[in-house]
Formats: structure tokens, sequence, C-alpha cells
């Protein structure tokens, strides 16, 4: 059985759970902290970034990029369709907003998010910076109004079918809702997506996810919110 490391929180390997749950693919989850640097990570991965992926020949997959397309070369079901989209027109568009979300969207917002409310429990007198956390608010809400206008036109985020793009934003809102910090009353067209997408059988691992000491926020689990 192939091997994710992972941490709960983390939304790159959000995005690898999400696909091998929708793949009907089983892991093995071994959860680390890469913020922490332990010898044993950087001997995997140099960078400390997440996920790494250990398949059956236990070659270390690293990084989001390479594990998307390893998910996709080994596991595509054969008779469906999977969550990359035949036509060039819509693979193009799916890979334009998967970046803008792993990229743009997680570094103007969910990385500060994380930084501030779960690495810094682990830095002895670290508490979250208030004006940090402002900024990426104020981050967020600009994000959410491009959202919003994307599918108040198209009924997924890349299009009319459900591709990898949706994954990889219901991997960074379920992280920043877990902590907390999206304003579902206020998210229009995003809410009513986030919650078809949350109800797929493939999400189950992820509202079932806890941090230690630190539960999600009211609702987080629930289908309706």
């Amino acid at each position: 059985m192939p091997t994710l490391l992972h941490h709960p929180l983390d939304p790159s390997s959000r995005i690898i759970r999400l696909m091998c749950a929708e793949y009907g693919v089983p892991l093995d989850m071994e959860e680390i902290k890469p913020w922490l640097r332990t010898p044993e990570l950087l001997e995997l991965n140099p960078a400390a970034t997440l996920p790494i992926f250990m398949g059956e020949d236990d070659i270390a997959v690293i990084g989001i990029l390479a594990n998307i397309h390893t998910i996709e070369d080994l596991y595509t079901p054969a008779v469906v369709a999977g969550l990359i989209p035949p036509d060039p027109g819509s693979r193009a568009e799916m890979w334009r907003l998967i970046e803008w979300v792993i990229f743009k969207l997680n570094d103007e917002v969910t990385r500060y998010v994380l930084e501030e409310k779960i690495f810094k429990r682990d830095q002895r007198g670290g508490t979250p910076d208030p004006a940090v956390l402002r900024v990426a608010k104020a981050n967020l809400n600009e994000h959410m109004l491009y959202f919003n206008w994307l599918f108040a036109t198209r009924s997924w985020l890349a299009g009319d079918i459900m591709t990898l793009a949706d994954f990889a934003l219901a991997a960074h809102l379920s992280t920043l809702d877990y902590l907390g910090d999206i304003d579902w009353g206020k998210a229009g067209e995003t809410r009513d997506w986030y919650s078809r997408i949350k109800s797929r059988p493939a999400f189950r691992t992820l509202l079932n996810d806890r941090v230690v000491s630190m539960p999600p926020q009211k609702g987080y689990a629930d289908l309706d919110f």
C-alpha cells in the first residue's frame, strides 16, 4: 500500500488525499510537521515541503506537481473520466486555475494563516501576529470575489465539469475553514460550490481530520454548514 507523508492541514497534501480517495487508492498516512525540519524529512526532501508519496517501489515522489502527475499516471480509472479533462482548452483553463490556487492563493493567504496559527504553536513564545492575519484576510476577500465571479458563470471552477482545479481550491478552502477563516455567510456562489464538493465521498476523510488541541470551527464537518 502506498504511503503519504502529510500534515492534516497542509493543503497540498489534501489535494493528493482527495485525488486518491476519488480514485479509490488506499493510503497509509504518516503525519509529520514539515516546519520542524527533522533530519528524516530533510534526508527525503531538503526543501522540507509536503506532500511526499511513497509508492510500492519505495521511491519518494516529492512536491505537489510531481505527486499530481504520479497519481494520474498510476491510478486514473480506465472506465470513467479522471480529473483532467481530455480537450486542450479545458486542460489549459484547469491548469491556469490550479496555478492560481497552489501559488497565488497559497502565497497570499493560506501560507500566512498556517504559519501564524499552526507553525508558531511549536515555537517557544510564538503567538499569531494580528497584522499578518489581517492582511491574509483582506487578500482572501479579494480571492473570494474572483471565485464568486467564476462560479456565477460556470458550474465548476474550470468549466462545466469537475476537474482537479476544484480539488485544489477545495483543499485550500477546507484548511482555511478548519481554522475559522472563511465567512461562508458572505461567500455567495463559492459557498454553493463548496457545499456540492464537500458532499462527495472523497471529502469524508478530510472532514474527519483533527489537530491536537485545536478542534475545527463549528460547522467544519457539517454538509449543510
